[in-house]
């Protein structure tokens, strides 16, 4: 009786349906909240002297790529341009468009041992590069023993 009802297609997007709704909640412990979904994709690394963020941003004009840090806070925002197809019109039909577009926010919490005076970022190459020093207070060094 059921099969003349609901087709296997319905079950099997109720499936998918199921399993796509269980991946928005499903948290990472990773250092920027969300392991997954975010644009742009980032790395973010220490070193004993810096921490260390890539943003990889391909195609966005960098003097539209605004970066603060704010209270051991970094974020990176901007906006990427749609791309229209080559040759469009208004009779141009697009069948598939994966490319994200629109405004974008990452955040980033830093640690406690940063200088916010010493941050430097740079794009190249469709990456963004942020580093922030560590201050030097709490740089490890070797005392002598007398």
């Amino acid at each position: 009786m059921y099969r003349s009802l609901f087709s296997r297609d319905l079950f099997s997007e109720l499936d998918r349906l199921q399993r796509e709704m269980g991946g928005l909640f499903d948290y990472s412990p990773a250092i920027r909240g969300l392991g997954r979904g975010g644009y742009p994709a980032l790395n973010v690394g220490s070193t004993p002297t810096a921490v260390e963020v890539y943003a990889f941003a391909p195609g966005i004009d960098p003097a539209t790529i605004e970066v603060n840090l704010d209270r051991g806070v970094l974020t990176i925002a901007g906006e990427r341009k749609r791309a229209a197809p080559a040759g469009s019109d208004e009779k141009t039909t697009v069948h598939l468009d994966e490319r994200f577009a629109g405004r974008f926010r990452r955040v980033v919490s830093m640690p406690d041992d940063i200088d916010p005076a010493a941050v430097n970022a740079e794009y190249r190459d469709g990456v963004l590069r942020v580093t922030v020093k560590r201050r030097e207070a709490a740089q490890p060094r070797r005392i002598e023993v007398q």
